[in-house]
């Protein structure tokens, strides 16, 4: 009994293992984390549009066509009464296109260089009397629009 010590620890291989799953697992959480930061970023802009898409709609209704060009957000909102945040934190442009109420925005500041520059796009259709359909297209990455 007084021969006989046991050690209490881990070996270097069971210390090198747990290091390398830990490894593995933060090579893909880091690249999804940062993803789903930009969507997040992203839908302030999208909320953005949505009021405008909302207020264009309005106008829609009201007139019976869409509204005349309004090229920035002082525009937007003597026209529609909706305030864009432009330059604020997300969004570098926002523009309603005279006669046919596509709404363009510019993304700006979300930490992605595949982001950052492009646009968001909001296309209205009115096939259906009385209806607007309202279709996401941009130039940012597929992965990053809105869902339908």
């Amino acid at each position: 009994m007084f021969g006989t010590k046991r050690q209490k620890g881990f070996t270097l291989i069971e210390l090198l293992i747990v290091i390398a799953i830990i490894g593995i697992l933060a090579a893909i959480a880091i690249p999804m984390y940062r993803a789903q930061t930009v969507k997040a970023k992203l839908t302030e802009v999208s909320n953005s549009m949505s009021h405008v898409a909302s207020a264009v709609a309005g106008y829609y209704q009201d007139e019976g066509q869409f509204p005349g060009a309004l090229a920035d957000q002082t525009q937007i909102r003597s026209s529609l009464g909706v305030g864009v945040p432009v330059g604020v934190k997300y969004i570098s442009s926002a523009v309603v296109a005279g006669g046919t109420g596509v709404i363009t925005f510019g993304i700006t500041n979300t930490g992605e260089s595949t982001v950052d520059g492009q646009t968001y796009i909001l296309t209205p259709s009115t096939n259906v009397p009385g209806a607007i359909n309202w279709t996401w297209s941009g130039s940012v990455p597929a992965a990053y629009l809105p869902k339908k």
